[in-house]
C-alpha cells in the first residue's frame, strides 16, 4: 500500500523498517458489525488540528498484542455512500488510549484481539492517500493480500501429513499404505500443483508491471478451502492422537513430552483454526462475488 499510495516521505521511512523487521504491523479493518461488509465500519477519526482522534474499536485483529504500528481504516464522513468516508491511517500501537483484548480460541491459542480506541491521536501526516479515499488504497492492498497462502508452503503441509501418515501405529499399521487415504493425499498434490501455476500467472504479470487484480479472489479462495483440506488430512494421520488437548506441551521452551507423535502435536489446533480460513479476509462468498462480477462478467 506503501509502494502504491504512500508519500516519498512514509515509503522512505516505512519501507527500509518493514524491510529490516524494525516494524510488525497489524491490520485493523474488521469491526464488530463490519466483517464482510467491510464498507460498513465505524470507527470514528475527527480532525482536531494537525492530528485525527480516533474512537471506536476493531476486532479479529491478528497480532495486534505483538505489533508496534497498525495500519487502519477509519470513518471521516458519515455521509453519502460508505466507502466513500473511509480513510486509511498508519499508527502506532503504543499511542495512548490504545487498549487490547485478547479473543482466545477453541483451540487454546491466542492470535487475534479486539483493539479498543479511546481519544488516540494520529498525525494527520500518517494518511495515506487522499481523505475519505481511503476505500481505494484498501482495495489495492487486499489484491496482493488476498492468495497469500501460497502453493510452496502448502507443498510443506502436504510433505508433514505424509510423514504422519507413514508412521506404523500398533493397532492400525501405516495409514500411507491405505488405498483411500493415498488417492487423498494425491488429489490434494494435483491441486496444489494447480494453484501453484495460477501463482505463476500472476506473478508474471507483476513482473510486467501489472497487479494480482481479481484473480487474487481466485487464489484465496483455493488456497482457503486447500489449507483446510490439509489440516483436516492431518488429524485423519494422527487418528486418536489428535484428540488430546496439551497445550502446554506447544508453548515454547516448555519440556513437556507430548502425548502422539511430536510432529502432529499442532494438528488439531491447525484444523480448529483453519476453519475461519474461508472467512477471515472476506468470505469465501464474498470473492466470489468478485471472480463473477469482474472475471466473468455476470
Amino acid at each position: 500500500m506503501l509502494i502504491g499510495h504512500g508519500t516519498p516521505e512514509q515509503r522512505a521511512f516505512y519501507l527500509p523498517r518493514i524491510l529490516s523487521g524494525e516494524d510488525y504491523w497489524c491490520q485493523g479493518y474488521s469491526e464488530p458489525g463490519a466483517g464482510s461488509d467491510l464498507a460498513a465500519l465505524a470507527l470514528r477519526a475527527d480532525i482536531d488540528g494537525e492530528d485525527y482522534v480516533l474512537n471506536g474499536t476493531k476486532i479479529w485483529t491478528t497480532h495486534a498484542h505483538h505489533a508496534n504500528r497498525m495500519y487502519c481504516l477509519v470513518r471521516t464522513d458519515a455521509t453519502g455512500k460508505p466507502q466513500q468516508g473511509i480513510t486509511f491511517l498508519l499508527l502506532d500501537m503504543d499511542a495512548p488510549g490504545i487498549s487490547i483484548e485478547p479473543i482466545v480460541f477453541v483451540s487454546g491459542e491466542h492470535e487475534v484481539n479486539q483493539v479498543f480506541f479511546d481519544d488516540v491521536r494520529v498525525p494527520r501526516r500518517n494518511r495515506v492517500g487522499g481523505e475519505n479515499d481511503g476505500w481505494t488504497v484498501a482495495k489495492y492492498l487486499l489484491e496482493f493480500e488476498r492468495g497469500g497462502s501460497g502453493a510452496a508452503r502448502m507443498h510443506v503441509a502436504l510433505r508433514h501429513v505424509k510423514r504422519l501418515a507413514s508412521m506404523s501405529r500398533v493397532d492400525t499399521g501405516s495409514l500411507a499404505d491405505d488405498p483411500a487415504f493415498a488417492r487423498k493425499l494425491a488429489v490434494a498434490e494435483v491441486d496444489i500443483a494447480a494453484i501453484q501455476f495460477t501463482e505463476f500467472r500472476i506473478l508474471a504479470a507483476l513482473a510486467q508491471g501489472g497487479s494480482p487484480g481479481p484473480e487474487s479472489s481466485i487464489l484465496k479462495n483455493l488456497g482457503a478451502n486447500m489449507s483446510q483440506r490439509l489440516s483436516e488430512l492431518a488429524v485423519e494421520a494422527m487418528a486418536y492422537y489428535a484428540f488430546a488437548h496439551q497445550p502446554e506441551a506447544r508453548t515454547v521452551g516448555r519440556n513437556i513430552e507430548p502425548v502422539g507423535p511430536v510432529d502432529g502435536i499442532v494438528a488439531m489446533p491447525h484444523y480448529l483454526n483453519y476453519r475461519a480460513m474461508s472467512i477471515a479476509g472476506g468470505t469465501n462468498e464474498v470473492q466470489k462475488n468478485i471472480v463473477a462480477k469482474l472475471v466473468l462478467g455476470l
